[in-house]
């Protein structure tokens, strides 16, 4: 087993057993049950909602029985990407975690920190008899990585607790108080179809090797968009050579900034040296603009065996690939107010042809409402403009920073005598569930707090052990702080 002996144990134990058991976005049942099952285990209170929802009840430490309830929420579900040359299943298969140094990721497959972590250091509080603590609730939501909607789901009374530890941050030595908010749009572009030219021949143009990433957090590194490459190398293509697109495709997550993307296309094989120079040519300017942020970035034009007898006339294949070139990915706006955060952005997420449509994905995220509005207005103009219909579903509201917080007060204090230093307060261009939670829950004192993750939502997902230790140090001298105050 990798990840023995690591320290603290208890919380390497939970990790390990979490990330045993399938539990991507919508799939979370089974480790719902597990958490069911372990709290049944030890003799404590647990519910689960309608929705999968689950919290778990606590009982304080002896002697600090009349200390506020303090809620622990992480989420169930994990971002499951993986590189296309890994033969892994999600719904069945274990993740392989492996260590690299000071590191614990992956074989090939988004490993699951986020926010596997959060959820392990909160079964570790139980688990530990060192760590004073006054009544808990640990609340462990579903498809937080799809649109935040189980934490929308929660019910009234669900949970009691005032204060809130939310466990899912990626960086040490931080707490966040703030996030964005955010809504996803879904675009379909009716398709038409016509005979293939006679002498064509079937080709795959593909994209891979960009290193992708979390759509929010990593947003602002400029990050190669496979669907966006793919579309430019198409565009000047098509205006150039006798190709003819049959389906495209790209992407597997709203919140991934998409790694891959293909096209199969019928060629006339007179065309075909032309048209490798074009694709070579435009490609090394691609190259040349991403500099060193995306080293491995490859465009290949390769023959296929599969033929079509059909291909997207010549006008909507132009349109599909206009539409992609025109639709917004990336920074929109940069904060005013907190120097270095991202205010408005959008990721051009997914595209796949289906029957007779494109259909196509894209994730704003906004810390002010109305631009985020207005950024899912002006994606709904171009695709309309285009002759796409689009639908939106409803927006889940950003987390207002409240630096006048008690727990947030006690926090800092904590973090100070036990590190040595003031902790940074940030706002992250990411939905944390704080959000939904405080409107959901009013008067909820919250802050968020976690280990240094990096590059979740892609293969290349790691989290730092040392700063797992930290983490671990920090959750136990907050509790036990809390334990000595009084409800």
């Amino acid at each position: 087993m990798a990840l023995s002996g690591l320290e603290p144990q208890a919380l390497w134990k939970h990790f390990d057993k979490i990330i045993s058991i399938p539990h991507c976005s919508g799939n979370e049942a089974q480790l719902g049950e597990y958490l069911l099952s372990y709290a049944k285990g030890r003799d404590l209170e647990a519910d689960k909602d309608p929705n999968g929802n689950v919290v778990v009840r606590v009982p304080a430490t002896k002697g600090h029985e009349n200390a506020p309830t303090v809620v622990l929420q992480g989420h169930m579900d994990m971002v499951c990407e993986k590189n296309s040359d890994v033969e892994h299943d999600f719904m069945k298969d274990a993740i392989q975690a492996e260590l690299d140094g000071e590191w614990v990721t992956a074989k090939g497959t988004t490993l699951g920190s986020d926010n596997g972590i959060g959820m392990a250091a909160a079964l570790a509080v139980i688990d530990s008899d060192d760590v004073a603590h006054g009544p808990l609730e640990l609340l462990f939501t579903v498809d937080e990585e799809v649109g935040l909607t189980g934490a929308g789901k929660l019910e009234p009374g669900f949970v009691k607790g005032t204060m809130m530890l939310n466990l899912d941050s990626e960086e040490l030595g931080a707490f966040y108080i703030g996030c964005s908010g955010g809504g996803d749009s879904t675009i379909s572009f009716p398709v038409e179809f016509t005979d293939a030219p006679a002498g064509t021949k079937p080709f795959v143009l593909k994209v891979s090797g960009l290193r992708g990433g979390h759509s929010g957090i990593d947003i602002h590194e400029q990050r190669g968009n496979a669907i966006k490459v793919l579309a430019r190398v198409l565009r000047k293509a098509m205006l150039t050579q006798p190709c003819h697109l049959v389906s495209i495709t790209g992407g597997n997550k709203r919140n991934a900034i998409p790694r891959e993307a293909s096209a199969e296309l019928m060629i006339l094989e007179t065309a075909l040296d032309d048209l490798s120079v074009l694709v070579g040519d435009e490609t090394e300017k691609i190259r040349e603009e991403l500099g060193g942020r995306e080293v491995d970035l490859s465009v290949k034009l390769n023959p296929s065996e599969n033929a079509k007898t059909k291909v997207m006339d010549g006008k909507t294949a132009k349109s599909v690939v206009d539409l992609l070139i025109a639709l917004p990915h990336g920074v929109e706006a940069m904060s005013y107010d907190i120097p270095g955060l991202v205010e408005t952005s959008n990721n051009l997420a997914t595209v796949s042809t289906s029957g007779d449509d494109v259909v196509i994905g894209t994730s704003t995220r906004s810390s002010i409402s109305g631009a985020l509005q207005a950024l899912r207005d002006r994606i709904r103009a171009v695709s309309e403009l285009s002759g796409a219909g689009v639908e939106e579903n409803e927006p889940y509201p950003g987390w207002k920073p409240n630096l006048e917080s008690k727990l947030l007060g006690i926090a800092k204090t904590v973090h100070e005598r036990e590190f040595g230093k003031e902790p940074e307060m940030k706002a992250i261009h990411a939905g944390l569930e704080c959000g939904i939670i405080g409107e959901k829950f009013p008067g909820m004192d919250m802050i968020s707090f976690g280990p240094w993750i990096e590059h979740p939502h892609s293969p290349e997902e790691r989290v730092n052990i040392p700063s797992v230790g930290q983490f671990w140090k920090l959750l136990s001298a907050i509790l036990k702080e809390l334990a000595g105050k009084t409800a």
